[in-house]
């Protein structure tokens, strides 16, 4: 179980260390709970610490986001460098999250070593998790990029889309970013009609989930299908069509909030 806190104990004995080299996950073969890497390891490793940030506790243990330096050395015998994504659906929802909660922890903080306003170095904040310029007196906080993530079903159907991007034969729910001045219903609907040309009604909200690739929280939703014939973008949407359950393709795993939509669809027809 993690709970969050943001002032760390003055003793580190005994924590546990979210480590990250190069902005890979750095995983301990050797461990059960491989993402988690005990400070003496870290110690006995000679790992030199470039950022570290406590972000609470894990089952009451202190844990830190950690990054090392790109030249520390790795035993490959014990130690190997990956993506977030070979966590998903192999760990634990919570520690999913951890780990994703890190990642973005350090990816901010390496983001934001100089003030976009006045070009000066910026300074960790003794009080609070931001980064301060002092001759301007700027202050950034983490960032995320809220997007909205939305099932269209049409009866017993389900609109499913194969992103450019995704490996074949993979298809999902439909996806984009809030811009700025919209709500989560207006990013709904224009996101629709911009990559498939269709209109949706009855908007329902089902749940979020952060998103660590890098920085999204994904509103998720459900819609019903209003009317419009498919027509794919082809720019972000290389096919759309409609599946029922018996038939459904490759999708997304249970872990995204993707695969949770269809589902809870599936499970409830």
């Amino acid at each position: 179980m993690f709970r969050p806190d943001q002032n760390a104990p003055d003793a580190v004995s005994g924590s546990l260390e979210i480590v990250f080299q190069a902005g890979e996950l750095v995983t301990d073969l050797r461990s059960p709970e491989p993402c988690l890497v005990p400070a003496k390891l870290v110690e006995d490793n000679g790992w030199q610490a470039q950022r570290r940030h406590f972000m609470g506790y894990w089952h009451e243990q202190p844990c830190y986001a950690l990054e090392i330096g790109a030249d520390d050395s790795l035993d490959p015998m014990q130690y190997q460098r990956g993506s977030l994504y070979q966590l998903l659906g192999r760990v634990d929802d919570q520690l999913f999250s951890l780990v994703g909660r890190a990642s973005q922890l350090l990816d901010w903080e390496r983001d934001h070593r100089f003030c976009g306003r006045c070009g000066h170095e910026m300074r960790a904040d003794e009080k609070e998790r931001a980064m301060r310029s002092d001759p301007c007196r700027a202050i950034n906080y983490p960032k995320i990029a809220p997007c909205i993530i939305v099932l269209i079903t049409r009866g017993d159907e389900m609109l499913l889309a194969r992103n450019v991007n995704f490996p074949q034969p993979m298809y999902s729910t439909l996806a984009g970013f809030i811009e700025a001045g919209e709500t989560a219903e207006e990013t709904l609907v224009r996101e629709v009609k911009e990559e498939v040309s269709i209109d949706v009604c009855n908007l329902r909200y089902f749940q979020s989930q952060s998103w660590p690739f890098p920085n999204q929280l994904m509103l998720g939703f459900f819609a019903d299908y209003a009317g419009g014939d498919i027509v794919c973008d082809q720019i972000e949407i290389a096919d759309a069509q409609w599946f029922r359950a018996p038939d459904l393709p490759m999708i997304p795993p249970a872990a995204s909030v993707s695969g949770q939509l269809i589902r809870h669809f599936v499970d409830n027809l």
